[in-house]
């Protein structure tokens, strides 16, 4: 009798779920390739056929959420409507939501120890992920006096550390218990008083 894994006629896909099933429950560092292959119901022989091995596994399941990642933050972005200021924080929004809503895919992008930048499958669309904070940037960039604007790639980075540590500290699952105060509710109120700060939103009366 065949193995169930390839009852569904994609078991290089069956074998990303699986591990990232695994990545959310344990870690991307903490499961072997032959659970990823017992989950998806066919001998860690099988593996091979489509992976050169775990590390190879985990790569996968990150290039596949950040690619979800990207579509994500540029559905939100919108090209910046219908205001740049909106869109930003439609941004952050989008971060916060992918984090909850992919959290295998999440743990496999940020903590598995891969650099985009090093690692060939996943450059792309990190890319395009961080061009959607980029453009952000530039276009409020444009708003700041040229004597007080900062680099549109140091903006940019502060606005991803921000929506990141909120991910981190507040919006991962049993995380937002240690604030009292709801995960967008302190992104939203970060990115206000960051902007604040470059004077493109007034200050409060």
């Amino acid at each position: 009798m065949a193995k169930a894994g390839y009852h569904h006629g994609n078991l290089r896909q069956a074998l990303v779920e699986a591990a990232l099933r695994l990545i959310e429950t344990k870690g991307p560092q903490g499961f072997t390739l032959s659970e990823a292959a017992k989950l998806a119901g066919v001998t860690p022989a099988a593996v091979y056929r489509h992976f050169a091995g775990r590390d190879d596994l985990i790569v996968e399941c990150a290039r596949q959420g950040y690619a979800i990642f990207a579509d994500l933050m540029e559905h939100a972005w919108n090209d910046g409507q219908p205001s740049a200021l909106s869109a930003l924080g439609a941004v952050g929004r989008a971060y916060l939501a992918f984090a909850r809503k992919f959290p295998g895919h999440y743990m496999a992008m940020f903590e598995s120890g891969l650099a985009p930048a090093m690692t060939a499958p996943l450059a792309p669309a990190a890319e395009r992920a961080e061009a959607v904070m980029l453009a952000a940037a530039h276009r409020l960039s444009e708003h700041i006096a040229a004597d007080r604007r900062p680099p549109a790639a140091m903006f940019a980075a502060h606005v991803w550390a921000l929506a990141h540590g909120v991910v981190e500290l507040y919006a991962r699952p049993g995380a937002g218990k240690r604030a009292p105060f709801a995960p967008e509710d302190l992104l939203e109120s970060g990115i206000g008083i960051y902007l604040r700060g470059l004077g493109l939103i007034a200050a409060d009366a």
